[in-house]
């Protein structure tokens, strides 16, 4: 993780301390560079951002952002016209807000970016590094995802008297079988290892 680069100023950087959004900085950079998991794109980031600007817009005048559906309101304003962003921007007046401020703190996926790479001095990783990692996380996460589903549907049929008791074990176990030499295992485990090895192994091939 980065910390911001001295003498450098972006629009992005400005909004994130004119607003308080402490933490922002570090979360938009270990999205964007995958540092926790797959990688975020820089428009979704900005979206994100946005949203995080105007909850707390309406945080500084006492609104709370469960009294106002944040994300639909940020489509709505970002649309700039039609009847949907007019409504959009007057309920937000009758809030307090001040729409033309908040809008012009806005910013686009250009913006994160150069934010990212010249205020945090942050880099995506190379095309081929660390990719084993991240994949591994990608499944583990997924069947720990699995787990969860699992264990609620067992809880949810036993509390319905569908299933005798809840307290089973839930065993989530992907495996990976070659198909050539049998090997059978994880697929977490066969991706941290390189593989089962009988390619690089030439008493694996058939004899003739």
């Amino acid at each position: 993780m980065t910390t911001a680069a001295s003498g450098v100023n972006t629009k992005v950087g400005r909004v994130i301390r004119a607003y308080d959004l402490d933490g922002m900085g570090a979360n938009l950079e270990a999205a964007w560079t995958g540092e926790s998991g797959e990688r975020t794109s820089l428009r979704d980031l900005a979206d994100e951002f946005n949203e995080a600007v105007l909850r707390a817009a309406l945080g500084e005048v006492g609104v709370s952002s469960l009294s106002v559906d944040v994300s639909s309101t940020y489509e709505a304003i970002r649309g700039n016209s039609g009847s949907s962003a007019t409504r959009a921007r007057r309920r937000l007046e009758r809030e307090g807000v001040d729409v033309d401020e908040v809008t012009s703190d806005l910013v686009t996926h250009q913006a994160i970016h150069t934010y990212l790479t010249q205020e945090r001095e942050a880099s995506l990783p190379d095309a081929s590094e660390d990719i084993a990692k991240r994949k591994v996380e990608t499944v583990e996460k997924l069947q720990g995802r699995m787990s969860a589903v699992a264990e609620s549907a067992l809880t949810a049929l036993a509390n319905a008297d569908e299933l005798d008791r809840a307290d089973y074990d839930i065993l989530i176990d992907v495996r990976a079988v070659c198909q050539n030499c049998g090997t059978d295992a994880p697929v977490s485990e066969l991706i941290r290892r390189g593989g089962c090895g009988c390619a690089s192994d030439p008493t694996s091939d058939d004899e003739v």
